[in-house]
């Protein structure tokens, strides 16, 4: 029988391996610490340059957006391909693939029912220089691919130096009925892991403009799109020029309390900010945009000017992206706080079914309001 290619065989030759130099001489020096955090990401600062260019539009919705972002690197590369459940004729299960299958024939491809294998082929593609969209039916579902995520995309670069640019789609969030398979947040959990980005656009703007970054990006992207974003939240143009992954933005100036928060709970905090305003307390938003890499200076500024720290969040509380911030700006910005930081999460138990069991479960801008209240009276 023929020997399989690939295999190697392992023979002891006293001879041969006297002949054989010495490990010092065959192998590499030993690295330095710092060296295990190059090798981590292919695209070091993982900022693309040059604008996002988009086409002007009437209005145009979250999810419309993330259509037109889709499209767009489909045009302008090649090696870009969409891959998942249903995302061909039907146009994924929230239309976010629509007509593109005919657009780009053979670009758009449905995939079994196996997340798995679905992210599994995809890191052999991107091996291979290709340049994948994974599109997952809802987050939750991410987790049977988990394998393949954070053993095998995050590590690749800095296991063997070569590039893993896949862009993993998450539907996250809640929405009422959704209940617990079909509404968590899952951001924190891959953010925990070294080699992956994980974005958190809140606005249209941000998904169009960050998704076609997140394609150009030689690294492994976790897209965390929200559902109750796609038909609820419209803007008149896409951006013309691109946001840098890793920059969060101030969403409304303020004196007198920061909420730092991401995705669909800037919109909350926005409401409360407004409500506030009319109080004669000033809140100013800090959207995150990204949690992974996570803006840590835009951060400290804000508490610099404030004083005070409210952390909101739609993910359970435990080791969450709320936990981190906190972290961080007591450890390396105790000095600013004029009151110990709060912050609001979903409660923690499973995500429930009922309208009126989810309207108490996560975060709301009456939740919301009652906490940066007790925090501004600290």
């Amino acid at each position: 029988m023929a020997q399989p290619r690939h295999v190697a065989v392992l023979v002891s030759d006293p001879e041969a391996d006297a002949n054989l130099p010495d490990a010092e001489e065959t192998f590499a020096p030993t690295p330095s610490i710092k060296h295990n955090r190059e090798g981590l990401f292919e695209n070091g600062n993982t900022n693309i340059n040059g604008p996002a260019k988009g086409k002007p539009t009437m209005s145009i919705t979250y999810l419309e957006a993330i259509r037109e972002a889709q499209a767009r690197a489909l045009a302008e590369d090649p090696r870009v391909y969409i891959y998942g459940q249903d995302v061909g004729e039907f146009g994924g299960a929230f239309k976010a693939t629509k007509n593109l299958s005919r657009e780009f024939p053979g670009r758009v491809i449905d995939a079994p029912i196996s997340e798995d294998a679905i992210i599994g082929s995809a890191v052999g593609a991107a091996i291979e220089g290709m340049r994948p969209i994974i599109e997952m039916q809802f987050a939750d579902f991410s987790t049977i691919g988990f394998n393949q995520i954070v053993n095998q995309a995050a590590t690749l670069h800095w296991r063997t130096q070569v590039p893993c640019p896949i862009t993993i789609r998450l539907p996250s969030g809640g929405t009422s009925g959704g209940g617990p398979f079909h509404s968590q947040s899952m951001e924190a959990l891959y953010a925990h892991y070294p080699g992956l980005i994980v974005l958190t656009p809140a606005t249209v703007e941000d998904a169009y403009s960050m998704l076609l970054e997140a394609v150009a990006i030689d690294d492994p992207v976790i897209f965390c799109e929200h559902k109750f974003l796609y038909y609820h939240l419209k803007a008149d143009k896409l951006p013309t020029e691109a946001m840098p992954v890793g920059k969060a933005r101030i969403a409304r100036e303020g004196r007198d309390l920061t909420i730092v928060t991401y995705s669909a709970m800037v919109h909350e905090a926005l409401v409360v900010a407004d409500e506030l305003a009319s109080e004669g307390i000033l809140v100013e938003v800090v959207d995150l945009r990204s949690v992974k890499p996570l803006d840590t200076d835009t951060v400290m500024a804000s508490v610099a000017r404030t004083g005070r720290l409210l952390c909101v969040g739609e993910a359970f509380p435990w080791g969450g992206v709320t936990a981190e911030v906190i972290a961080r700006v007591a450890s390396e910005g105790f000095e600013l706080l004029d009151a110990p930081p709060m912050r609001l999460n979903a409660k923690d138990t499973p995500i429930p079914y009922h309208p009126n069991l989810w309207a108490v479960h996560r975060p709301t801008a009456r939740s919301i309001a009652v906490a940066a209240r007790r925090l501004v009276q600290n």
